[in-house]
């Protein structure tokens, strides 16, 4: 891209143009609306950010972004690489905007001297391990750069909204009802076999991740692979009591979300079940130890 034409000036620093290839894009700059006009050209050399739209429309980004000021957008994209390497690279450049516009708001309420109780505290800070650890990193960041101090509560809608990047989901009360049944599948696994998971752990790691899977394909309708009814009687019968946690989950679902959790979908649960389990059945006593 090498300028852009204005065809609508928000503010000094937000326009909406077109770009050469034809394309509607929002620029960003200090001082780059300042004194255009439509059909005005911007050169590059003046345009700090280009922001072009995925899940809504230019003229919504446009408003979203006129609304936030530079210096917060600034600070979120300063934070992004340091997340994307701690999290992956599903953390790309469209967390941006959410992102910085929850931080602007966050920073008005720390200023004003007004806190939002979140709920789900407990089950964010031990099922996304990971992503709070980088939302205390970007709350430290935001508190450094921008002179504010915030609420340390500000780290749980932080931490969801890295979650919802890789979920894939633009609409943050799903994540919000993900970590509800994760919470409340967890809570029916260590009931059943009296056991305290490590959230830390690989294999609580590999259920979230199938879990998340789990939430988007009933979002989608998208169906499992068929697996033969062999496999689901042969782990049945060598795992009875994980087959039987992995349906008390699926029923918990059911009722949660008036899901139809398959019988495939029962079968990878108990699988995750068994691998939760694994160290119970590692430390029981052997016929040659009691």
């Amino acid at each position: 891209m090498t300028t852009v034409q204005v065809k609508r000036v928000f503010n000094n620093n937000v326009v909406l143009g077109l770009d050469d290839a034809g394309r509607d894009v929002v620029i960003l700059g200090c001082g780059v609306g300042f004194g255009a006009h439509p059909n005005d050209v911007i050169d590059k050399e003046r345009i700090e950010r280009t922001f072009v739209p995925h899940d809504t429309s230019v003229e919504r980004l446009a408003s979203f972004v006129a609304d936030i000021p530079l210096s917060i957008i600034e600070a979120i994209e300063n934070v992004l690489p340091y997340a994307r390497e701690q999290l992956g690279e599903h953390i790309t450049e469209r967390v941006l905007i959410p992102l910085a516009d929850h931080v602007n708001f966050a920073v008005m309420r720390a200023r004003e001297n007004a806190h939002i109780e979140y709920p789900l505290v407990w089950e964010v800070e031990n099922l996304y391990p990971a992503e709070v650890r980088v939302a205390r990193y970007v709350h430290q960041y935001i508190e450094k750069t921008i002179d504010v101090s915030l609420s340390p509560q500000e780290i749980v809608p932080l931490a969801l909204h890295f979650v919802n990047a890789q979920y894939g989901s633009g609409d943050m009360e799903s994540v919000m009802r993900m970590t509800k049944a994760l919470a409340a599948s967890f809570e029916i696994i260590e009931q059943d076999h009296g056991i305290s998971l490590d959230e830390e752990s690989a294999a609580v790691a590999r259920f979230i991740t199938h879990m998340r899977f789990l939430f988007f394909r009933q979002q989608t309708h998208a169906s499992t692979l068929p697996i033969g009814d062999g496999i689901t009687a042969a782990v049945q019968e060598a795992q009875p009591r994980e087959y039987a946690t992995a349906r008390r989950v699926a029923a918990r679902l059911g009722e949660l979300f008036q899901w139809n959790v398959t019988d495939e979908e029962v079968l990878y649960l108990a699988l995750h079940v068994t691998r939760l389990t694994a160290p119970l059945r590692s430390n029981a006593p052997t016929a040659e130890s009691r």
